[in-house]
């Protein structure tokens, strides 16, 4: 596999994420109950005090549908991505995926997350706007990404191993 091209794909990967970011936060979009599962509890508890409480916890058919749909996405794009990086087998597939995943991770929780979600107004729900502390919880978006952001990268891995050892 060829290291430039997993460079520029990481990249480009980061950058595609972020537009989906900004594209999912935009208008009401962020208030659906996948938008405010992301959010940590104190935020969550603090809008639904003026607001209608919809269900947005981790087994909500709107989270399963919008992390099921994430997972078809990822697999959708890491399989292009192992594939012009030359992946021939499961294992190149498994592991390149993998990084990436991890990479992504790493990318929305110590950039996005700690920095952009914590400071740009565009991310504070109607009513948490004086949530300052809330927002910038290191803690909350790190172990996002450890539990369960690992364990979901497993998924699209697996999947994209298996469909190069398909097509290759």
């Amino acid at each position: 596999m060829t290291w430039w091209v997993i460079l520029i794909e990481a990249l480009l990967f980061a950058r595609l994420f972020t537009a989906g970011v900004f594209a999912a936060y935009r208008g009401d979009k962020k208030y659906s109950a996948a938008g405010i599962h992301n959010y940590p509890p104190d935020i969550r508890e603090e809008y639904f005090k003026t607001h209608e409480r919809i269900d947005v916890s981790a087994g909500s058919k709107n989270v399963i549908l919008t992390k099921s749909l994430g997972v078809v996405l990822f697999t959708g794009i890491l399989l292009v991505c192992a594939l012009l990086a030359g992946a021939k087998t499961f294992g190149q597939g498994f592991w390149l995926t993998f990084g990436l995943m991890v990479w992504i991770g790493a990318y929305d929780t110590f950039f996005l997350d700690w920095i952009l979600f914590a400071n740009l107004p565009m991310f504070r729900l109607e009513g948490t706007e004086h949530m300052d502390d809330a927002y910038h919880q290191k803690w909350f978006h790190l172990k996002g990404m450890l539990f369960p952001g690992l364990v979901f990268a497993v998924i699209p891995a697996a999947l994209v191993g298996w469909l190069i050892r398909i097509i290759r």
